[in-house]
């Protein structure tokens, strides 16, 4: 169990800077931290409806697996 633990641990650590990184990097409706990254420079530059829904659906995923992970955290917690 230990080494259980200490997988989901790391794991947790990757998908939390995976999910912060995600985040960031969606396009801003305005302000915010994505202009401080160039995001407010050109419209026309990011406007990609694909790349867009892909970051959505990478960010989406990386959710799932940090949600599964603290899941998978709790119930060691609980049981050991």
């Amino acid at each position: 169990m230990a080494i259980l633990a200490i997988v989901l641990k790391v794991l947790l650590f990757l998908s939390s800077f995976f999910l912060i990184l995600t985040i960031l990097l969606h396009k801003g409706q305005g302000g915010g931290l994505s202009d401080m990254f160039g995001g407010g420079l050109s419209s026309s530059v990011g406007s990609s409806g694909v790349a867009e829904r892909n970051l959505n659906r990478i960010t989406i995923g990386v959710g799932i697996v940090w949600v599964a992970t603290i899941v998978g955290l709790g119930l060691i917690a609980r049981f050991a």
